[in-house]
């Protein structure tokens, strides 16, 4: 099977199954970089840092970084395209049937049971994450498994996110700076 094909059916079916935004797509990234090797954990990681740090959906961000890591331009290209496609065609076939859908008890009740789920699924790629940025998979002992300077700028940049609620882009801008200045 041809690449082009593999990155537009994984493509297609983290953008069907990836329900609640773009953080709901990490896990499916992280398993395809297990899967077929495009990427790996690190460079995933490092897509998402970016991601969040450009304009746009981290979903779509990280899917053209993605398609661009595994074949060029026309990779970038299809692998947004075919994130995309599926929640353009669900919106398009929902769109004709709108003044049922809003009504729905049903379709009400499909959505709340989606929350948990959906909820999972940002966990599950916070823990990833959080594995990927912080733990020392090879630490003979419990306190090298965590980078202290890691963890000092986790938490001064958690400190100024919940003391100061300023705006996002100036503690990515910071993150940035201590990442350029400590060479993470």
């Amino acid at each position: 099977m041809s690449v082009y094909l593999l990155i537009f059916i994984e493509f297609f079916k983290t953008g069907l199954f990836a329900i609640g935004g773009g953080l709901a797509t990490l896990p499916f990234l992280f398993a395809l970089s297990e899967k077929y090797g495009w990427y790996s954990a690190q460079q995933l990681t490092n897509m998402i840092a970016v991601s969040e740090s450009t304009p746009g959906p981290i979903g779509v961000n990280v899917a053209t970084y993605c398609g661009f890591t595994v074949s060029g331009v026309f990779g970038a290209l299809l692998a947004t395209l075919s994130l995309v496609l599926p929640s353009f065609l669900i919106i398009t076939i929902i769109a004709g049937i709108l003044k049922n859908f809003g009504s729905s008890k049903t379709v009400n009740n499909i959505f709340y049971g989606l929350r948990p789920a959906v909820l999972g699924l940002i966990i599950v790629a916070v823990t990833s994450i959080f594995r990927i940025t912080f733990i020392n998979e090879g630490a003979s002992s419990f306190l090298q498994m965590i980078d202290p300077l890691k963890a000092a700028v986790f938490v001064f940049i958690l400190f100024l996110v919940l003391k100061y609620k300023r705006h996002p882009i100036l503690y990515i801008i910071l993150g940035a700076a201590f990442g350029i200045m400590f060479s993470f």
